[in-house]
């Protein structure tokens, strides 16, 4: 299921893991390679991962943990899965023609969610390595400054489009945005870039999908950081290419389940949630921003919009 150490080094290469990870991760993999009780999970969970490749699941898939949730090998054993599935993905990559540049960056995801982990926990591993499944699975695709997922209609969603009067309903495909972290500023150009080159991607590469609309759920579309945020602020800019998506009128979870989503933002702006808000920085106007509205007793939440394609 996994190359020698060698072929594995250059395996984590080319997922973009961060140079002080990777001889960590190869010299742990032998308490993979050498335990067959670890070898049967790891096989289950790649089988799992690359079943009906290409297909919208249209949600991520757990990946399981190892007994010892607390070990180094645990941290890493995500890592290894998305190694052994790499094979799998890049085929479906071939058979689609996918250019090799896209499949490189698309899976270099990877190394993101360990430079994530690093930066969050301060030691080796994967964060979140559930998100990764779309990746490797078919359905998620880095083109430019942005993510798109291969997904469908929401009803919340579905019911704002049709206020516009376009045709399309729940159920019916579109395109889910994702904006990733470390790629530079989120400049009106690079996102129209990635929209032009989303539009000729898929038509060509799946040209039995349809998408025209594109959908994003995101702190950053809060339609509070208008407020807080200068007007030709990047965010304000890619708030306003979206149609807002109303939310429900009545809380769908506890006022207190509402409220997780004031981390959001912390989340992503300062890269801890650990940190208690008073000791962290003030440099930017968007951590000011993120901050104060806090502190003023406010709550920050996950925003939904659709554009047209």
């Amino acid at each position: 299921m996994l190359p020698n150490s060698d072929e594995l080094a250059e395996a984590l290469l080319d997922l973009a893991v961060p140079h002080q990870d990777i001889d960590e991760a190869v010299r742990l993999s032998r308490h993979i390679t050498g335990d067959t009780e670890t070898l049967r999970i790891l096989d289950t969970a790649v089988t799992d991962l690359v079943q009906d490749m290409g297909q919208i699941r249209g949600t991520t898939l757990d990946i399981p943990g190892l007994p010892d949730a607390t070990s180094a090998t645990a941290r890493f054993f995500p890592l290894y899965v998305f190694v052994a599935a790499l094979p799998h993905v890049r085929a479906h990559h071939r058979e689609r023609g996918i250019p090799d540049d896209v499949s490189r960056h698309t899976l270099a995801d990877v190394g993101r969610c360990v430079a994530w982990h690093r930066r969050w926990h301060g030691t080796g591993g994967l964060l979140i390595p559930e998100w990764l499944t779309l990746h490797f699975h078919g359905e998620l695709y880095q083109l430019g400054r942005l993510q798109f997922q291969r997904s469908r209609i929401g009803r919340r969603t579905g019911a704002s489009i049709a206020a516009a009067g376009l045709p399309q309903t729940p159920g019916e495909p579109a395109l889910a945005v994702h904006v990733p972290d470390f790629m530079g500023p989120l400049t009106p150009q690079a996102v129209e870039r990635s929209l032009a080159l989303a539009q000729a991607f898929f038509t060509r590469h799946y040209p039995e999908e349809t998408y025209p609309v594109a959908t994003c759920a995101s702190w950053l579309l809060d339609p509070q950081l208008k407020r807080r945020l200068p007007k030709d602020s990047n965010i304000v800019r890619f708030q306003e290419r979206f149609h807002p998506v109303r939310p429900p009128t009545a809380p769908e979870a506890p006022e207190a389940s509402e409220h997780l989503e004031d981390m959001e933002p912390v989340r992503f702006v300062f890269g801890t949630t650990d940190v208690p808000l008073d000791r962290l920085p003030r440099r930017t106007v968007l951590e000011r921003a993120v901050l104060d509205h806090l502190r003023e007793g406010g709550h920050w939440h996950v925003g939904r919009g659709w554009l047209e394609l």
